[in-house]
């Protein structure tokens, strides 16, 4: 995909967690250990959530902001799509799967932190540090809902 607007990131961003969401639930039935196969659902089901709150950025948000040039972060850190099922959660244990996933988003969080240091137009640098926000709660809340997991 060629990424050169802040809405061609946000498109790369939907595909990103909607890839993710269907990598997490065709894992989950494989997953031999209990926990991990409830913690890969919750993650499923949770990334599929994350989807439609892009989206609705990707509909909703101002125009002006959304055809914001960003090519330069791009090419210096180019963006590649996870792989993780060529190498499946399916096999990984619930700390491991977890930790892949911080990762991921980790890596989204800071592509967003890159592009609001470097937004001009007021409107984009809102929608930039909106998506970061949105970003960072959400992993948090996994995170915190994958500890309660552990508790069980």
């Amino acid at each position: 995909m060629q990424i050169e607007t802040l809405k061609d990131v946000l498109h790369w961003t939907r595909e990103f967690h909607q890839h993710l969401s269907q990598c997490l639930s065709h894992c989950a039935d494989k997953n031999t250990d209990e926990r991990a196969r409830m913690i890969l659902a919750y993650l499923s089901d949770h990334e599929k959530s994350l989807t439609k709150v892009v989206n609705g950025f990707e509909t909703s948000g101002d125009e002006h902001a959304l055809n914001t040039w960003c090519m330069e972060y791009v090419a210096k850190h180019p963006i590649v799509r996870h792989a993780h099922c060529d190498a499946p959660f399916a096999e990984l244990d619930a700390a491991q799967i977890m930790e892949v996933i911080v990762d991921q988003h980790q890596q989204v969080i800071e592509l967003y932190r890159y592009l609001a240091s470097r937004a001009d137009i007021p409107s984009a640098k809102e929608l930039i540090e909106s998506l970061r926000s949105l970003e960072e709660h959400e992993m948090m809340r996994m995170v915190q809902s994958a500890n309660r997991f552990g508790d069980m």
